[in-house]
């Protein structure tokens, strides 16, 4: 069993950090120690019950998805008072501070920072995560994401990425981290091995990165050996499998397992060839890829076995906590190993400084900075950094509003009530534009009626608005028109017509023929802010392409 060094990287503790740990470790009994393995989701903001959960549970740590600020920091508050262990408390800080609250900071998506290729931007994403979270209490980043994001189809990765080059990766990778340290937070990369080269979700299945061992040491090896030597405290590790190298360690295919149940990965590969001394968590256990290869009775305590530390999300506690006793009874998990994975959660905790604080969850006062001006002075200047102009073969830009001023607005992947959509609708008609906006859906035979003469004579300029977003299960990310197609751009030749995406950078394989495409990547208003003034000439495009708009080299000819 690899065993932690708790004075070397990425803890670097000195003997009183060691002595809290040894002393803590030995503090606890087998239950207290099962108990600590545990990073569950909690849903609750009413204080009372959050108390008694954390008191029965005394988890290592826990995540909320967003909530309003100052109901978040009153139970962080009231949880880490009543946890016997100061508490790891997570949230999925890979865009802003709105991975945490609803007021937080969006600064925009991994992909629209890439697009800067500047990565001041990157630092002062993670910079600004971790002042938002640190006024919270919350001080463990499921961030940066260091995906790389090689398969255009994959559902996940897209704009959640740093983009398709692993150097630019590392890069924005390590500028994040080092805005994320100066509260002295964790942060956990992720996905190890490594997803983007899959065209399918690890949500609902195992997936695949099916590099071989040379390819993915040159590309993920490289990002993540890069932020482990970093000091990164945590390797999130998805149910993902690497192939490859589980047959050159003699694993035959039909036991070929994810990451998140391979030894072979979390140990040979991540602690000894990588050198990870820290934490490993697991991806969320809730998901396909981990619940449908072995009985979940087997799977939660061969995780721990296998080489996790932490246990992230949980069908049912209880059963989980149970599942992991059995699992000592009956040989599959050891007390060393899970002495060992408790001490590298302590360690996370004392390098942090958590055992020593005397406020582990700031007054209200600290709850100013979410969202203040610094911060969205900062998102706007990324957004007008990051924004992609993928091609004008038509020389359209800019854009009068006295010359074009007739619009016709169809929207793709957004509802009629969808806010940034309406955002939308409204600067086009501060710009000067006159907007007919078209029906989000239920287009028929009835909208064949019009003609090209009409069209021409009703409309200057055509706009095509998408935000088809990532998410979990969502398998694709394509446009999917109306009934034959009524509501496609069939009218290019006879209207000037752009197509503005602030999502999914890869729509060009669905609307090759366009002429004038833009590629915003994040929802946010300062996107389509800048986008606004760049169509009018009032600011210039400056974003590089991350990824591949053109799929790879999916057209003949990049129309």
């Amino acid at each position: 069993m690899r065993k932690v060094d708790l004075t070397a990287n990425p803890y670097f503790l000195d003997e009183n950090g060691i002595n809290w740990v040894e002393a803590t470790l030995q503090g606890m009994d087998e239950d207290a120690k099962i108990k600590q393995l545990f990073a569950p989701i909690v849903m609750s903001t009413n204080k009372d019950e959050a108390v008694e959960w954390v008191k029965k549970y005394q988890p290592a740590g826990l995540m909320y998805r967003p909530e309003a600020k100052e109901a978040l920091q009153d139970v962080f508050r009231a949880m880490q008072e009543n946890s016997d262990v100061p508490l790891l408390i997570a949230a999925n800080l890979e865009a802003g501070g709105n991975g945490l609250v609803n007021e937080g900071t969006y600064v925009g998506k991994q992909l629209q920072i890439a697009a800067t290729n500047d990565e001041e931007y990157a630092y002062q994403l993670g910079r600004i995560c971790g002042k938002e979270a640190e006024a919270i209490g919350c001080n463990w980043a499921f961030a940066p994401v260091v995906d790389i994001d090689f398969n255009f189809r994959n559902p996940i990765t897209n704009v959640r990425t740093y983009g398709n080059d692993p150097e630019r990766v590392l890069r924005m990778g390590l500028a994040y981290k080092h805005g994320f340290d100066e509260v002295n937070g964790a942060v956990s990369i992720k996905h190890f091995p490594g997803d983007g080269v899959d065209d399918r979700d690890q949500h609902l299945h195992v997936t695949y990165n099916r590099l071989s061992v040379d390819e993915w040491q040159n590309s993920y090896g490289k990002v993540y050996r890069g932020l482990i030597e970093e000091g990164a405290h945590t390797v999130m590790i998805g149910h993902i499998a690497f192939p490859e190298y589980s047959r050159a360690k003699g694993i035959a295919d039909e036991k070929i397992r994810p990451a998140t149940l391979a030894p072979e990965l979390m140990g040979d590969l991540l602690r000894d060839e990588l050198g990870f001394n820290g934490m490993i968590v697991t991806d969320a256990s809730v998901m396909g890829g981990f619940t449908m290869l072995e009985k979940r009775e087997f799977a939660v305590p061969y995780s721990i076995a296998a080489g996790a530390d932490c246990f992230l999300f949980n069908r049912d506690l209880d059963e989980d906590i149970m599942y992991m006793k059995k699992g000592i009874e009956n040989g599959i998990l050891t007390m060393e190993r899970v002495d060992d994975a408790v001490r590298r959660i302590l360690g996370v905790k004392a390098s942090l400084g958590l055992h020593q604080k005397a406020e582990l969850v700031p007054g209200k006062e600290a709850l100013d900075i979410i969202g203040c001006a610094e911060h969205q002075e900062i998102a706007r200047a990324a957004a007008d950094k990051g924004i992609t102009l993928v091609k004008d073969t038509q020389n359209l830009l800019p854009i009068d509003p006295h010359k074009k001023r007739r619009v016709y607005l169809q929207a793709v992947g957004v509802e009629e009530d969808t806010p940034i959509y309406q955002y939308l609708l409204d600067k086009l008609t501060e710009a000067g534009f006159e907007v007919d906006a078209k029906p989000v859906h239920n287009w028929g035979f009835k909208d064949m009626s019009i003609s090209v003469e009409e069209i021409k004579q009703k409309y200057d300029l055509a706009i095509f608005y998408a935000n088809e977003a990532t998410m979990s299960n969502r398998t694709q990310v394509r446009i999917n028109w109306g009934m034959l197609g009524f509501n496609i751009p069939w009218f290019i030749e006879e209207l000037p017509t752009m197509f503005i995406s602030t999502a999914n950078p890869y729509h060009l394989i669905d609307v090759p023929h366009i002429k004038t495409f833009i590629n915003g990547y994040s929802d946010s208003e300062y996107v389509v802010d800048a986008i606004i003034e760049k169509i009018l000439g009032q600011s210039p495009f400056v974003g590089i392409n991350p990824i591949d708009p053109y799929c790879d080299g999916r057209f003949e000819l990049k129309l």
